[in-house]
């Protein structure tokens, strides 16, 4: 068996290599940029009104002039005017154009207006206050979204402010999931005594969609024939090739030995993890990357969060920091395994995020993890972790 970090190793080692596409703006949000965006114009460009008010000389109020009788009324999207007399003032709307020879604006919540004479009634009022001066965000050419940004609804918003109806973006892979064994039905039978429903799959499947991964799904008896022709048919056809069950060292796990005979090569079987010993990877010589995970649904969904995700997130371009958690109660683990622990975690008092385990009955206990939402990694060096130490951590469902 290899280590939990060196299974990562051998894994960022093999990317896929992201085909590219335009794609609507509307029909973008969560893909990966493949382009660097700039402004095509000064931000905001022009000087922009950020309150309702009236505009003034400020030179006149610096003078003490507090009343000022109403020149003109502007309101968002006219053209620019001017304040013809800096005695007087330009009543104006958020959204606007600052008039020529004003620079400040004083909001109505400051003034009195009776028959067109504002009177100013505070006594401090500051120079360009409540003005968004032209260029003051971004100069025009100036990088406004870096290649390889996660879209997502800021994007948009930057994205049409310059005019992109459509963007380049990283594709995902093309993928395909398969469950493998005798034992399993599909959701809408009534299972016999000796069997189960296929459930692991379809939490693979929700995961994937999360990455715009739209994977289509098959299940193969144990059958070595007839497994390793559909096999060889499916692995060419895809990018990602997800397996579930049928790789450990039962008598009918045959899943190994097929990969071998199509040419899969073996980068790795086993890490010493748990949940998720059993774990295979592999490539094959045109390109597919192939993870054959346990079948336990456990076991499945956290090796499918630790590692698929690290392997999309490599190949597309996507460096995130890493999260961490702080232990809100003593864990004792005494194998010398890398333990991936489902847990629920929560923000402090301190802002502080606090993680309280959720301890099952093994890799087949599925019903826990609805009541968690990401896992803890807590390395294999140790058997004792203390309340209050900080470890890595996984999310697999947002908690807000």
């Amino acid at each position: 068996m290899i280590s939990y970090e060196e299974a990562l190793d051998i894994i960022s080692k093999h990317p896929f290599s992201p085909n590219t596409e335009k794609r609507a703006l509307s029909d973008a949000s969560s893909y990966i940029l493949n382009e660097s965006l700039y402004a095509d114009r000064d931000f905001p460009p022009f000087d922009r009104v950020t309150m309702d008010g009236i505009s003034i000389n400020y030179e006149s109020y610096q003078n003490g002039q507090r009343q000022f009788e109403i020149e003109k009324t502007i309101g968002a999207g006219m053209p620019q005017a001017s304040l013809e007399d800096n005695s007087k003032c330009v009543q104006i709307m958020t959204g606007a154009m600052l008039p020529l020879n004003a620079d400040t604006v004083i909001r109505y919540e400051d003034i009195t207006i009776e028959e067109d004479l504002a009177t100013v009634n505070i006594d401090t009022i500051k120079f360009k206050q409540n003005v968004h001066f032209k260029g003051e965000d971004k100069k025009q050419g100036e990088l406004v979204l870096s290649k390889g940004t996660v879209l997502g609804a800021p994007e948009m918003i930057i994205a049409a402010s310059i005019g992109k109806p459509t963007l380049e973006v990283l594709l995902p892979p093309k993928a395909a999931i398969i469950t493998t064994g005798d034992e399993l039905v599909g959701i809408d039978e009534t299972p016999l005594d000796h069997q189960i429903r296929r459930s692991s799959n379809y939490g693979v499947h929700d995961l994937l969609k999360t990455w715009n991964i739209n994977a289509k799904q098959h299940h193969l008896k144990d059958d070595k024939k007839l497994m390793k022709s559909e096999l060889s048919s499916i692995i060419e056809t895809v990018d990602l090739l997800v397996l579930t069950g049928g790789v450990s060292r039962g008598k009918f796990d045959f899943l190994p030995e097929v990969l071998e005979e199509l040419g899969v090569v073996k980068l790795f079987h086993k890490v010493k993890q748990r949940p998720g010993k059993p774990f295979w990877f592999g490539t094959t010589p045109n390109g597919t990357t192939v993870f054959a995970l346990p079948g336990n649904p456990v076991s499945t969904f956290a090796c499918a969060n630790i590692y698929i995700r690290h392997w999309l997130e490599l190949s597309l371009g996507i460096r995130r920091k890493p999260i961490y958690v702080k232990l809100n109660q003593v864990i004792d683990f005494p194998p010398p395994l890398t333990y991936f622990l489902e847990c629920s975690v929560q923000s402090n008092e301190l802002g502080e995020l606090e993680a309280t385990p959720i301890r099952g009955h093994g890799s087949g206990d599925f019903a826990n993890m609805s009541q968690a939402n990401g896992f803890v990694i807590l390395p294999s060096d140790k058997n004792s972790f203390k309340k209050g130490e900080v470890y890595p951590y996984v999310q697999y469902r947002k908690t807000i």
